[in-house]
């Protein structure tokens, strides 16, 4: 019974260490979209702090990917993803 128990757990922790280990390449994406988008939306004059967080967290994401630090990577580009976001939601607040 153990043996069958301990195979799918081996099969799930390598699959989890393979997402783990590899570069986040649609998150480092999704990030310099979402700040391209805020920038072009005037963020850096009408939400300068949430931008220059977003600027900030996407080059640690880009230092730790160089690093192949990939999970710190993945993390810090979502972070930026995230506060070009709430620059881009201040834009447009802002404008109504």
């Amino acid at each position: 019974m153990n043996r069958y128990f301990a195979i799918p757990a081996i099969l799930a922790l390598t699959l989890l260490s393979a997402c783990i280990t590899s570069p986040p390449v649609q998150e480092m994406s999704d990030a310099r979209q979402a700040i391209a988008a805020a920038e072009a939306a005037d963020a850096g004059r009408m939400a300068p702090e949430s931008l220059d967080a977003a600027r900030r967290y996407l080059n640690e994401a880009e230092r730790q990917l160089q690093q192949e630090a990939y999970g710190s990577a993945r993390m810090n580009a979502v972070r930026a993803k995230n506060r070009a976001i709430a620059a881009l939601e201040a834009v447009q607040i802002a404008s109504q």
